[in-house]
């Protein structure tokens, strides 16, 4: 048997407290950031791509994996395939009335994930943080948040390699005597600071905080308030960027999703 994944994982807390709102929210947030193997009726062309696709009780669902091995054992060695983002499949299928048949047969994680959830799915990856302007005036070690937002954050920074060199998270009191927490990055790279405050929105998101809020800022490593929140903010570290590879598949790059054909 496959040694587990973490989509493998992430469903059995999901099934073991259907009640719960949290583990479910953990599951479709590793979906979305899990690179899947999409079952094709024939070769892709260019960013174009044709689904295989089955029907339960009149519903359509196209056929995906979270292991290359899986997608064999299931349809067999040869079948066409694409490689792409959970993300990236969610925005695919969107609107299209097709949900997916996941790990079918090979995994502990085998389900049908309903339309209405691959729509539900796209639609809160969809959402873009809004941009405002405050002062801050002091800063202190993060406080009350859950073990949820924490280990979210851990996960979602650790696929944004590359793209910063550190972020903080600390309490924050704003010059109108508002107060909230920040998660401020330090050494962005140029143009990586929109996907760096979706991936922040998302892990408040996907933590099942009910109107949570966490505002986000982008420092230089020389700038003084870096050096203020390094002392009392709690640290993630970023990964160094992987080597650089061609994409082997349709819907590598999760800004571009391939078109249904």
């Amino acid at each position: 048997m496959d040694d587990l994944t973490e989509l493998d994982h992430a469903h059995a807390a999901m099934e073991a407290k259907p009640e719960e709102d949290g583990p479910r929210m953990a599951f479709y947030e590793r979906l979305a950031d899990t690179e899947l193997f999409l079952v094709l009726e024939a070769e892709a062309d260019e960013d174009t791509v044709t689904p295989a696709t089955f029907e339960v009780e009149d519903q359509t669902f196209v056929l995906v994996f979270d292991r290359v091995e899986r997608l064999g054992g299931f349809v067999g060695e040869g079948t066409p395939y694409a490689a792409l983002s959970g993300r990236a499949l969610a925005e695919m299928l969107a609107g299209s009335r097709v949900g997916m048949g996941f790990n079918l047969e090979v995994a502990p994680s085998a389900m049908l994930i309903p339309a209405e959830a691959v729509d539900w799915l796209a639609e809160t990856l969809a959402h873009r943080p809004v941009v405002s302007e405050a002062r801050p005036v002091s800063f202190d070690p993060p406080r009350g948040l859950p073990e949820t937002l924490i280990l979210s954050l851990d996960r979602k920074l650790a696929t944004a390699a590359g793209m910063a060199r550190a972020a903080y998270l600390a309490a924050v009191t704003y010059d109108d005597g508002v107060r909230s927490h920040l998660l401020a990055f330090v050494g962005a790279t140029p143009g990586a600071e929109d996907a760096l405050a979706t991936a922040a929105g998302e892990a408040l998101t996907f933590s099942g905080i009910e109107a949570g809020v966490m505002d986000v800022a982008f420092l230089r490593a020389v700038d003084p308030m870096a050096a203020q929140l390094a002392r009392v903010g709690l640290r993630f570290d970023l990964p160094e960027p992987p080597a650089p590879t061609e994409p082997v598949a349709p819907g590598m790059d999760p800004d571009r999703p391939p078109r249904l054909r």
